[in-house]
């Protein structure tokens, strides 16, 4: 009389472990864990995108991403400088704590410590599938390929696409340009106007490839960082020039992943982000960006050089068409990626916190947050809404300049500023005025956090030197 009982038992434990197992997957037949798409440009300004302001070329897809989820008005990297702002984007760890200074070229003997750990490696342990397309820069040595780094297959440039014959300042010192499969060069490259096309055709069949897992795409386009080039499809369509042209493909490129994954029912359970290393590299003139009116631009820690736009976008969970106004940073992007698929943290610390809450509509309260340039040189401490500018040498472009279009650069000059000075970005975003003066609670708690950074990572215009430094990748 039990065996028509056990038999409904075993069916019964059957059905539970089957309804278990399709709980793990999503009506398209990938893993319910959100597939992530980071997009990461090269020297594009903060005012460079529609919604942000420009208004001189289009980009209607990364507007509507705007308008499809999260829009920070607030959102850093702490190194206003490609490599470092890399090191600290993928590690969620400021770069100078990692021995990542600067932008690598072809002589470099470092790299990224592979000791460190990527989004791609914290990923890739959770179970997913990690592909990278574009500008690597984080060493181009075997042992520092995006492939030793968590990567499962990489597409790309392994640094700046300037770092080539043709540089106009340079002059037979870069080798040919390579470009790169997983661990092997298959071209050099003489023309570039492909690139963003090609980068997109790589992105597209990565995210192909692996509908049917839960995937983790890095796309690091190698514009709008000169030398500009645009395909023919764009080329003469904005009314600026040649730099509006390559960010109306940029754009384009944005459309064509989020089509391909509406295509697969993959939209409504993918994580988009979009985002840039430093802001616009304004001796190039009309070949740089729009600072949007913000100070300075790349190679400074004024906010010109390190604030960019932020998109978040997460159907059904991050809220639709918000402009946040907290200020959050690049080294946030992992620890975040971390909560929302439960992937372990790296075991070395790491200084970026989880902006989950921010995202999903909440206020958190402030962090202090630091920019270096240079050789671990402390220059700035963001705090909300107030910034501590501390006293260092900057290039600026001298008033008068006569601004080129051609891909020339004009020579910078270099200013100091003497004195510690403190600016509300909320009413003073262009960092005009120093407030010292009536906010000296808030330059003290500031300075504490300065302190605080000293002791930590060093600090070389105080000759500090810090204790929680780690050491790069090298190979002899």
């Amino acid at each position: 009389m039990r065996f028509p009982h056990l038999l409904y038992l075993i069916s019964l434990l059957y059905f539970t472990s089957c309804e278990e197992k399709s709980e793990e997957k999503v009506s398209n037949g990938t893993s319910s864990k959100p597939n992530i798409v980071l997009i990461f440009a090269d020297d594009m300004a903060y005012g460079d995108l529609g919604v942000y302001g420009a208004t001189a070329w289009e980009t209607p897809n990364l507007d509507q991403m705007a308008a499809d989820g999260v829009r920070f008005t607030q959102f850093y990297v702490p190194h206003a400088v490609c490599s470092a702002s890399r090191a600290a984007l993928l590690t969620g760890t400021y770069s100078n704590r990692l021995e990542i200074f600067g932008a690598l070229d072809h002589t470099a003997t470092h790299g990224l410590n592979p000791d460190e750990m990527t989004i791609a490696g914290m990923l890739k342990t959770n179970g997913y599938a990690t592909g990278m397309v574009g500008k690597w820069h984080l060493g181009h040595q075997a042992p520092f390929l995006p492939t030793e780094q968590g990567f499962d297959s990489y597409y790309g440039l392994p640094y700046s696409n300037d770092m080539w014959p043709h540089h106009p300042e340079a002059k037979g010192y870069y080798p040919p340009l390579p470009l790169y499969r997983d661990t092997a060069v298959i071209d050099t490259l003489d023309d570039q106007s492909l690139l963003t096309t090609h980068y997109t055709e790589e992105a597209i069949k990565f995210i192909e490839e692996s509908k049917d897992t839960p995937f983790f795409l890095y796309l690091a386009h190698s514009m709008p960082h000169v030398p500009l080039f645009v395909s023919d499809k764009f080329k003469g369509k904005s009314k600026q020039g040649l730099y509006g042209d390559v960010m109306m493909e940029i754009d384009w490129s944005v459309g064509q992943i989020r089509r391909k994954l509406e295509q697969l029912g993959l939209a409504d359970n993918t994580i988009i982000i979009f985002t840039s290393d430093n802001g616009p590299w304004l001796s190039y003139g009309g070949h740089a960006g729009l600072t949007g009116g913000l100070r300075e631009g790349k190679g400074t820690s004024w906010d010109g050089g390190i604030r960019e736009p932020g998109i978040f976008v997460w159907p059904n969970h991050f809220p639709a068409g918000k402009v946040e106004e907290q200020a959050a940073m690049t080294i946030d992007i992992l620890p975040t990626l971390a909560e929302i698929t439960g992937a372990k943290l790296p075991e070395l610390p790491i200084d970026g916190r989880s902006i989950l809450s921010i995202l999903e509509g909440n206020e958190m309260e402030s962090k202090p947050y630091f920019a270096y340039y240079n050789t671990n040189e402390l220059q700035a401490v963001i705090y909300g809404q107030w910034k501590l500018v501390l006293p260092h040498s900057y290039r600026s472009i001298p008033e008068g300049t006569t601004r080129r279009n051609d891909g020339i650069p004009v020579k910078y000059h270099m200013l100091k500023l003497e004195n510690t000075a403190l600016f509300d970005l909320k009413n003073d975003p262009n960092e005009t005025t120093d407030v010292s003066t009536s906010h000296p609670e808030i330059l003290a708690k500031l300075n504490q956090f300065a302190d605080e950074a000293r002791a930590d990572m060093g600090d070389a215009l105080t000759k500090s030197e810090g204790t929680g430094l780690r050491k790069a990748g090298r190979v002899e």
